[in-house]
């Protein structure tokens, strides 16, 4: 296993196969990008941040870590087949964990491409490229470092700041930041993206629009750090709530029609898409998206019938969530035995289900896409890791802020719309179980449940683990069956609770074994890196 320093130390020096497509997903080679002939032009400013959307960087995150951590750590799902996957589920993790391993890894490759592309923007690119061009281009290279710092310090914690590859050659070893400076660093990182980005641009890349609800979600995260006592600091409540409101109000976007719809693949990067990592068809082993290849529920609906190992199973406590009217999301999220989907194997005749399953990501076959190069190992979906609909829902709990219950008008009018799209009946008031409720339904299988109980966790902690706690005590975490005549679910009493009992480090995941070794600075108390 590669360490994090050795894989960005890798980075400077050598190339890998990117994924094609048209427009900015043209990606070039990471050495050529690299190269001191790169970046003299604008459109060489492009095709560098283009490189930044998906790839082998992401890969790691996405297929092996964004789902695994965000969604059966948090109780959403799993598969009792894989040894990495019980760890999460049960709580027994440990340092050899592969999912956390590719996590951490992951996340770092990304930052070592982000770093390559900004020090070279601002070192190499000539003064003919006008300076707008040029702070356009670092703004998306440092949206971009900000999501994956993000995600590393809500999953770590306390972790090593790199805003300079070179320097690992000098002194590979490196102390990790206290978690207040990772955030601030995450902050200021996205303020920059929200001066410097456009307001529009080429349909996939990220906007000033981006910027703004990725750092109303950042600073809501922030106002809890430090605290325990089930208060959030109000300022950064204030902060989260200008930027959320400002794109909820100001942006001219709107949520997508359609919530069953917005998965589809033709409907790619709609409006409501904020961020989604730009996969494209053909591009091999370990460049393209294959979230459908592991956890679809058969291979009947995949590319050449192939994948299926390790379909995801919906937990018992995630199936309680959703109301009866609440049939469009649950269907778009998981399926029930004898749910019907014609979009799939659309050719055969469609699927029926026959038992439990996840179905968001689980977008079909080539044909069903009309992607004939598409294979098990590229699924076209560009799947979102910000959406409006999660803005809508920050900007709702910002509002909410400290207090037990609001009738805030702006807070019910973008959390409704939210419902509103869902089918479901509007609330009149709102308290934080119903935002984690809404939240949950909205996102599940989006890897954010586990990061909006880490955000419960930094300034109310003993609710925060009683919540965990309560999931095993009404054996909510574990799978269930579905009877299509009665349309009762049955949770499965044959396979009792067996995750350990919630503590407050549940909350924070171990640093993979490898790093440990390669870095034993790792082991040391974080220190400031402000």
């Amino acid at each position: 296993m590669k360490s994090i320093n050795k894989i960005i130390i890798i980075l400077l020096f050598a190339a890998a196969i990117a994924g094609c497509k048209k427009s900015f997903l043209d990606r070039p080679s990471n050495s050529q990008i690299s190269s001191n002939n790169f970046y003299k032009t604008n459109a060489d400013l492009r095709l560098a941040t283009a490189s930044l959307y998906a790839g082998a960087e992401w890969w790691r995150w996405s297929n092996n870590a964004l789902i695994p951590l965000g969604d059966v750590l948090a109780g959403t799902g799993g598969f009792q087949y894989n040894g990495d996957l019980v760890q999460l589920y049960t709580r027994t993790i440990t340092g050899q964990n592969n999912l956390v391993s590719d996590g951490w890894i992951g996340l770092y490759s990304v930052i070592a491409q982000c770093n390559t592309v900004i020090n070279a923007i601002q070192q190499q690119a000539p003064a003919s490229i006008l300076p707008a061009d040029k702070n356009a281009a670092i703004a998306e290279a440092k949206f971009i470092r900000a999501v994956a710092y993000y995600h590393l310090a809500v999953y770590w914690g306390a972790v090593p700041i790199i805003e300079d590859n070179t320097k690992l050659i000098k002194d590979p070893l490196l102390n990790r930041n206290i978690v207040s400076d990772v955030y601030k660093f995450i902050a200021r990182d996205l303020t920059y993206a929200a001066q410097n980005l456009p307001k529009t641009d080429e349909k996939g890349r990220v906007t000033s629009w981006s910027a703004q609800g990725m750092l109303g979600k950042a600073y809501l995260t922030m106002a809890g750090v430090g605290k325990s006592g089930g208060m959030r600091d109000q300022a950064l409540l204030d902060s989260a709530k200008k930027y959320a409101g400002n794109v909820c109000k100001n942006s001219g976007l709107a949520l997508f029609s359609s919530y069953y719809d917005l998965f589809k693949s033709q409907n790619n990067d709609s409006p409501e898409s904020l961020f989604a990592l730009q996969w494209a068809a053909g591009v091999g082993y370990g460049n393209g998206n294959d979230i459908q290849t592991y956890f679809a529920p058969t291979s009947e609906v995949l590319p050449q019938k192939n994948g299926g190992w390790e379909g995801l199973q919906p937990t018992y406590d995630l199936y309680r969530m959703y109301t009866a009217k609440d049939t469009v999301r649950r269907k778009a999220t998981i399926m029930l035995t004898g749910d019907y989907y014609p979009e799939l194997n659309a050719a055969g005749g469609g699927y029926k289900a026959g038992g439990v399953g996840m179905k968001k990501h689980v977008i079909g076959n080539e044909k069903d896409n009309n992607a004939p190069t598409m294979d098990i190992w590229s699924s076209v979906e560009h799947n979102a890791i910000l959406r409006l609909a999660d803005v809508y829902l920050v900007y709702a709990e910002a509002i909410l802020g400290n207090s037990a219950t609001t009738a805030d008008g702006n807070a019910l009018y973008f959390f409704n719309a939210v419902r509103k799209r869902a089918g479901v009946d509007p609330v009149a008031v709102l308290d934080p179980v119903t935002l984690r409720t809404e939240r949950r339904v909205e996102l599940a299988f989006e890897g954010q449940y586990w990061i909006d109980l880490v955000r419960y966790s930094y300034y109310d902690p003993a609710n925060a683990v009683k919540l965990l706690n309560d999931q095993d005590a009404t054996h909510g975490r574990i799978s269930f069956t579905y009877d299509p005549k009665t349309h009762v679910a049955t949770r499965d009493t044959t396979a009792p609770p067996s995750a350990l009992p919630a503590t407050i480090s549940a909350f924070t995941l171990p640093i993979p074994a490898s790093e440990l070794t390669s870095d034993p600075k790792l082991t040391q108390p974080p220190v400031p890196y402000y």
